[in-house]
């Protein structure tokens, strides 16, 4: 049973959603975003809210009306307030800087690591060791956060390593600490 999908979502006064035959429009200050609605779920839109009903109740329709749930909010969200996520940089040498919109990370390793952002996901460093990343797509953000945190994860023993900005990195004690 689906109590996510059941939730309705507000519309803020700056947004426009358009609903045609099988897609969602979201549109506001910050952009436009696309959804494809599953041909299971059905969309209504009275005074500002928005509400999703299942055409057929069977597994996958019940799956789908949760997951589209949660997609539309986001968009709205993201076209709204924006998704944004800090990771920070810890070890000795280990920076961070900006050239041509294209963030170059140096980690300890024989070259530079260069990461090239899509056109709708931005980028900015903080004193060389803090990384925000920053966009109305929840998914490219996260997913973009995940390939720079991937280039040097943090490790146990010292702790240093690219990590999300509440991450709790759990220490272990070296060989000296019987």
């Amino acid at each position: 049973m689906s109590r996510i999908g059941k939730k309705e979502i507000i519309i803020p006064e700056d947004i426009k959603i358009i609903v045609n035959d099988s897609q969602v429009e979201v549109t506001g200050t910050k952009g436009t975003m696309y959804y494809n609605i599953p041909s299971m779920i059905e969309i209504t839109i009275n005074n500002k809210i928005l509400k999703l009903h299942k055409k057929n109740i069977s597994k996958q329709a019940q799956a789908l009306h949760g997951l589209s749930r949660s997609i539309i909010y986001n968009m709205v969200i993201g076209i709204s307030k924006g998704f944004q996520k800090k990771l920070i940089i810890q070890g000795i040498g280990y920076r961070a800087q900006i050239d041509n919109e294209v963030l170059i990370i140096s980690v300890g390793y024989s070259h530079p690591v260069r990461i090239e952002p899509t056109k709708d996901i931005n980028i900015n460093v903080e004193n060389n060791t803090t990384i925000i990343v920053s966009g109305i797509n929840k998914e490219k953000v996260g997913e973009i956060a995940a390939k720079i945190r991937s280039i040097r994860p943090p490790e146990p023993y010292k702790g240093k390593g690219i990590r999300y900005e509440n991450e709790v990195v759990r220490r272990k004690v070296g060989k000296a600490g019987k």
